[in-house]
């Protein structure tokens, strides 16, 4: 049997005239059908549709983990195998001619700021206190909660959840994009990443039906992390103005302050998103990462610098060491609750699964973006750049702020200020024991315009990725008054779930989890989609067949 060239091109149907020209009305409707059923659901229904998510939550936690453990590190080994690997490393993105659009500092930023950015301040400081106080080791009696010899454990784990497994998540989805994309010159959407496996099958329904999911599994991933962000930023405006409305009795932002941030980030990003990729996203990009070294450097100076350093690469050492062991290890509950192994269970679910769900849900979003900026860029830059450095700059984030963190309670007489306080003010709290309350307002100030920065930054970026793949991969900023219904949705997803009943961000959590789930298949099949389509390319290069693209030299 003769070996054929590669599929090049996808013939997806989109609307001639009207309101959809240019989109594909099957994917832009059905998505905005989906997603308003929820949004109905949670405004007329909020007590049931809290109840109901809690009850899919429990569901998924206790039949998905191993699922989602074992897929998360296939996304890993593919991504180094495919960088490592001679031949494949060095493929041009785009062809051997190709040039990348934006420079290394810019490129960098975008994708660091779309990635990870909101969640990295809201979790710096909070993820490893609390690991601080309780994880792996504690449970199962190797260190002491919240005891010196608990530090290194605290920021293994830690940098488990921001490390290789996030980032190989979002690199993995790129890739594919980018490969198909510009050296096959398919359309930029995530069906296409699947054409070595289905073939034009995807012009129809099955395509479809895969662009919808990655259009809902976005949405609801941004939601959990615009979610975590408008919280944190309300915990801000309340550390500067004071205002009482803006926190409860318990230190957490109230859902009114919540709504009034989002609306505002919401209202920003949508301009930024109307000026396109080039010019509002690239210019906050870069604005997001200066701010985001000063407030390093910040931590460098007046930090607890030694002990930082020392939990940094001791942490890094202890993570890569243990990587194979915590990626592949689960936990599953017995009948006893109060039993180690369940005790285990209910921290794995609670934290690992919930953040590998997390990054999955964002995935289609960050993947894409990723690809429409590393266009000229070879695979094995491309890994490094969109896994390797930004892990490292996670790693170094979660040193100095959690680390400053943990030594001002262990031994800088904090007690209970910094703990005590709630997620989203932990860093606040943080800056206000370090600083005078002069400074401690300037810091929070900085702090502040740079959440806003990541918000706007990670929010426009989803709108106009969402209104790319609606559009079959068209990547020019079309149809501005769909730019604009993509933020008016988004906006009404969060704030329809932070009202319902008991906790708005955990209904945010649990809607994402749901929406996860079937995306991380999608993903699965991108990789192996992947593999498949290089191998056969040698193939090709043997046989003297067109690959669709050229090998940079």
């Amino acid at each position: 049997m003769s070996i054929q060239p590669p599929l090049t091109e996808l013939d997806i149907e989109t609307a001639d005239s009207g309101f959809y020209e240019g989109f594909s009305k099957v994917v832009a409707i059905g998505s905005k059908l989906a997603i308003g059923a929820l949004i109905l659901w949670a405004i007329l229904f909020p007590e049931g549709a809290g109840a109901a998510l809690k009850g899919i939550r429990s569901t998924i936690d206790a039949n998905t983990g191993s699922w989602y453990m074992y897929v998360m590190t296939f996304y890993i080994v593919v991504c180094l195998a495919l960088a490592i690997w001679p031949s494949t490393g060095k493929i041009r993105l785009g062809g051997a001619d190709s040039k990348p659009e934006f420079s290394n500092f810019s490129w960098f930023s975008m994708m660091f700021g779309a990635g990870i950015g909101i969640g990295m301040l809201t979790y710096a400081t909070g993820e490893p206190l609390y690991h601080f106080g309780t994880n792996p080791s504690v449970i199962m009696g190797d260190t002491t909660a919240s005891g010196a010899d608990n530090v290194r454990a605290a920021m293994k784990w830690s940098f488990l959840h921001w490390g290789f497994s996030a980032w190989g998540c979002y690199a993995i989805v790129g890739l594919s994009l980018a490969f198909f994309s510009y050296s096959r010159g398919l359309p930029l959407t995530i069906r296409s990443g699947l054409t070595p496996l289905f073939g034009r099958a995807l012009e129809g329904p099955l395509g479809n039906i895969v662009d919808i999911v990655s259009v809902i599994a976005t949405i609801l991933g941004v939601s959990v992390t615009l979610g975590y962000g408008v919280s944190q930023f309300a915990a801000g405006i309340h550390n500067i103005t004071g205002f009482d409305w803006i926190m409860n009795a318990e230190g957490a932002p109230t859902k009114v302050a919540m709504l009034v941030a989002l609306v505002i980030v919401m209202f920003a990003s949508t301009l930024s998103a109307l000026s396109g990729v080039g010019k509002g996203i690239k210019w906050l990009s870069n604005i997001n990462m200066g701010l985001s070294f000063f407030i390093l450097a910040f931590f460098l100076v007046f930090g607890s610098t030694m002990f930082a350093l020392s939990s940094l690469f001791a942490g890094i050492w202890d993570y890569i060491i243990g990587l194979p062991a915590m990626s592949l290890t689960v936990w599953s509950a017995d009948a006893n609750p109060e039993s180690v192994i369940s005790k285990l269970a209910g921290w794995q679910g609670g934290w690992t699964v919930f953040y590998w769900a997390w990054w999955i849900a964002f995935a289609p979003f960050v993947g894409l973006f990723l690809a429409r900026i590393s266009k000229g860029r070879t695979i094995r830059e491309y890994v490094l750049g969109a896994m390797i450095v930004p892990s490292i700059m996670c790693f170094v984030w979660f040193a100095f702020a959690g680390g400053t963190a943990i030594d001002l309670t262990l031994n800088g007489g904090a007690g209970d200020q910094i703990t005590g306080a709630g997620l989203s003010s932990q860093l606040f709290a943080m800056i206000n024991f370090m600083l005078s309350p002069a400074l401690a307002t300037l810091m929070s100030v900085i702090i502040v315009v740079l959440l806003l920065t990541y918000l706007v930054t990670s929010a426009d970026s989803a709108v106009l990725i969402i209104n790319t793949i609606a559009a079959a991969g068209d990547e020019s900023p079309k149809g501005r008054a769909h730019i604009v219904t993509w933020g008016v949705i988004l906006t009404l997803v969060i704030g329809s779930l932070l009202m319902t009943s008991g906790d708005g961000l955990g209904a945010i959590n649990t809607a994402m989890i749901i929406g996860a789930l079937p995306f991380s298949v999608v993903m699965a099949l991108m990789g192996v989609s992947l593999l498949k389509a290089l191998i056969r390319d040698g193939m090709r290069e043997k046989a003297g067949v067109s690959t669709g693209q050229e090998t940079a030299k």
